[in-house]
């Protein structure tokens, strides 16, 4: 059975869930959606510096390094491009030496371990990058929803006043205007956290796609000589 409210009319049961939210969100405020955001704000930026860092840690001369593991296989010196390929701190090295590992085997065995080697770099490339594209993606979206917490607090506080006959007719838009411009703090800050996530993860991308090209590049220099050899290169020294 419905309750009756003051003015004799039912009142709908859909009501109670209304003023139950609205009375959740004046309580609570939109504060806590700020803390979250500086929270993920902090791991957005200590993503950024490990993945900077891990990045620093794999450059290497490519262009260089593709020469003198050419010139080796060229000249026989197996041992000697497994060595220049282990001394290279670069994923592109890793990829190759796996395949390097399995020349012995034939180009398809080669192929087929640069292939999975190549899927684990891939996977350590983009660790943790899926933090910054979904922080990036949805960060707008909670400091709107802070900002939408405040506005029902400012219209509560229009409520109010507006019965308040001591405050008078002027005082509510103040209030009301404060309480707004408080509000949007939070679309601001979700801003501010979304647009480095978003600038950090498109660049980090880019430079994976970049680093997966160069092993292709690189690979490719071992199968011509697997192919141009048209067979398969001896097993290096243990």
């Amino acid at each position: 059975m419905n309750e009756i409210d003051p003015a004799g009319n039912p009142k709908r049961n859909d009501m109670h869930l209304v003023e139950w939210l609205q009375r959740l969100m004046t309580n609570f405020g939109a504060a806590w959606v700020m803390w979250l955001l500086i929270g993920l704000s902090v791991i957005s930026v200590a993503i950024m510096l490990e993945r900077g860092w891990f990045y620093l840690s794999l450059r290497d001369d490519l262009a260089a390094l593709g020469g003198r593991f050419r010139d080796l296989l060229r000249s026989g010196d197996y041992d000697g491009a497994r060595k220049a390929l282990e001394d290279s701190p670069s994923a592109e090295a890793a990829v190759v030496l796996a395949g390097l590992a399995e020349a012995d085997r034939g180009p398809q065995a080669a192929e087929e371990a640069m292939q999975g080697a190549k899927a684990l770099q891939k996977m350590r490339l983009e660790r943790r990058l899926a933090f910054l594209g979904t922080l990036g993606n949805n960060a707008p979206f909670i400091g709107l929803f802070g900002t939408v917490i405040g506005v029902v607090q400012a219209f509560e506080g229009l409520a109010q006043e507006s019965t308040q006959e001591a405050q008078g007719a002027a005082a509510a838009p103040q209030v009301v205007m404060a309480a707004i411009a408080e509000a949007l703090v939070a679309t601001a800050v979700g801003l501010a956290v979304a647009i480095p996530a978003v600038v950090a993860f498109n660049f980090y991308q880019r430079h994976s796609r970049a680093i997966l090209a160069n092993t292709e590049a690189l690979s490719r220099i071992l199968m011509s000589q697997l192919v141009g050899n048209g067979a398969v290169l001896p097993k290096g020294k243990d």
